[in-house]
């Protein structure tokens, strides 16, 4: 039995697994309605409060006075020692976050810039040719490691390290542990960076980093999984909130996801095709969307203060996401020397996809029945109900796009492209934004100096995106049909698609110079330029000041 097919079976195997797992929570009664576990992440009287950092004084104020309208009266949380174990639990992770947001900042504005370099080159063929690693294929790679595993995966540790102890109301164990561990990983992404630019890769998609040099990157999860599990050993909570099951399952799920797929002298030949895009998919499915749902069930409802309309939702769409995942890359195979069954099967999952997506977005849409026009006031709101606006839209159009009659016209084409930054960063990216700006004056313990900079980074985004996506997307379709066309010769599916890729990189600069004011702000932010609206050292220990202050 070949490589490919033993990783199937193993994902097989999982996903019986989940489903018992989903039988024992049934008949445990874990997915009826439970509105105690929707209440962990609130403290008494916070729920019907505002709750949004990223706020200067006045426009808290218009928040709070749009929530109150909105708001009937709902039972308050019952703990009372639920502030003190947030504040503790801030503490012990500080350093950690930090450090994690702090490198994804960092290649987010490396990675950008290689993005839009490498978007520029293909309508500029001949700029930046003089040496090896300025030529296209490499510098497109360095965005895809800076990006994918620089930026994404770090903020999203950083998210994870943040969260899980505040809804574990317990300190983080083991910090010092979780820093070596993104210490390991962030060695391994500079070192991937650099081998590329050299020209040393595995040259599969989303794979290109060496497996010598994987080998950090799989330790720095070990460390990190032994911390947080440790941290779950040692919880004060009874019912662990949706966002936890969502973390805790895609650290395991990336961690599991990489090291079969780095196996050296293990995939070759068409099985390896088949490893690539089971894993290409999957750390998209079960790494990035995962920990991005579980950062919006908890920060939307925090914002707003209102418990998740549906908890029994919720664990419904992680449940479906874990059960019919696994399987959907093998519809990038289409045409492809594979067996007809695997495609098959790849198809009839990705069409599955849409319960867990339906499960989700009728969740948020209750959530904030009523209360739409909360974004205009809440920067965190706004960003999060964005991303997940795209994720309805990109997961839709992915689960059509994997059916043979689209791929047909789809299939190698910039169509292709355009859906991966919608879900990339229209969603992911677009909520790792917001939750940092509602991170950060909590672990720096100082408010965003200039929440005007805020704005302008969500319109410079979001304007960016759907630029890119919708020309690229027209653009791609277009080529697809020239490619189909026997009458035409090749180079028409080149050229029609040069003033798409133009308006690519039109947008591409909008979310590249977006990247530059938000990391620009957080600079300002961390160097205690501007506005002195707090007053606290950096890793102030006296944190329930702030958190009171925005908590009450």
């Amino acid at each position: 039995m070949d490589s490919a097919l033993l990783s199937l079976l193993a994902a097989f195997l999982l996903s019986l697994i989940g489903l018992l797992a989903f039988i024992w929570s049934l008949r445990k009664g874990l997915l009826f309605e439970n509105p105690r576990a929707a209440s962990t992440i609130f403290a008494p009287g916070e729920i019907g409060k505002a709750d949004d950092p990223a706020l200067d004084g006045q426009a808290a104020q218009r928040l709070q006075e749009a929530i109150s309208k909105s708001h009937g009266d709902e039972p308050q949380a019952e703990d009372p020692d639920e502030i003190k174990d947030r504040i503790a639990a801030d503490r012990s992770t500080a350093f950690p976050v930090f450090m994690f947001i702090a490198f994804g900042c960092m290649w987010l504005v490396l990675g950008a810039t290689a993005g839009l370099v490498s978007s520029l080159k293909l309508h500029w063929p001949d700029w930046m040719v003089s040496d090896a690693w300025m030529t296209f294929g490499r510098m497109r790679t360095v965005h895809l490691i800076a990006v994918l595993y620089g930026w994404i995966t770090n903020v999203e540790l950083g998210i994870i390290v943040w969260l899980l102890p505040r809804l574990l109301r317990t300190p983080l164990k083991g910090p010092l542990w979780v820093m070596l561990g993104g210490s390991f990983i962030n060695v391994g992404i500079a070192s991937s960076i650099g081998a590329i630019g050299a020209g040393w890769s595995d040259g599969m998609e989303y794979l290109e980093i060496p497996w010598q040099i994987g080998l950090f990157i799989q330790a720095g999860m070990i460390c990190i999984i032994g911390s947080v599990f440790y941290t779950l050993l040692h919880r004060k909570v009874h019912e662990l909130y949706v966002s936890a099951w969502y973390h805790i399952a895609a650290l395991l799920w990336i961690t599991l996801l990489f090291t079969v797929a780095k196996l050296p002298g293990v995939h070759f030949g068409v099985q390896q095709a088949m490893t690539n895009w089971w894993y290409g998919h999957n750390v998209l499915g079960l790494w990035f969307t995962p920990v991005a749902l579980g950062a919006i069930y908890y920060f939307l409802p925090k914002t707003i203060g209102r418990r998740v309309r549906s908890y029994n939702l919720s664990l419904l769409g992680f449940w479906t996401l874990a059960f019919f995942y696994a399987q959907v890359g093998g519809h990038h195979l289409v045409g492809g020397p594979v067996p007809g069954w695997l495609v098959t099967l790849s198809i009839v999952q990705s069409m599955m996809m849409i319960i867990p997506v339906a499960a989700f977005s009728i969740n948020m849409a209750g959530t904030m029945w009523g209360r739409m026009r909360l974004a205009l006031y809440s920067p965190t709101l706004r960003f999060m109900m964005f991303g997940g606006f795209m994720y309805l839209l990109s997961s839709l159009q992915g689960s059509f796009e994997s059916l043979r009659s689209v791929q047909q016209v789809a299939h190698f084409t910039h169509f292709t492209v355009a859906h991966a930054h919608l879900g990339a960063y229209g969603f992911v990216s677009m909520v790792l934004f917001g939750a940092i700006y509602f991170m950060m004056p909590r672990v720096l313990h100082w408010e965003w100096p200039y929440p005007k900079l805020i704005s302008l980074h969500f319109w410079l985004a979001s304007i960016g995106i759907t630029i890119y996506f919708v020309l690229l997307s027209w653009g791609g379709w277009l080529q697809g049909l020239a490619m189909l066309d026997a009458t035409r010769e090749f180079m028409d599916s080149v050229r029609v698609t040069i003033p798409y890729l133009e308006w690519r990189s039109v947008g591409g600069g909008l979310m590249w110079l977006g990247h530059m004011v938000f990391v620009g702000h957080l600079l300002v932010m961390i160097l205690r330029f501007g506005p002195n609206r707090t007053g606290e050292a950096l890793f102030a220990p006296e944190k329930m000041k702030l958190e009171i202050m925005h908590g009450k």
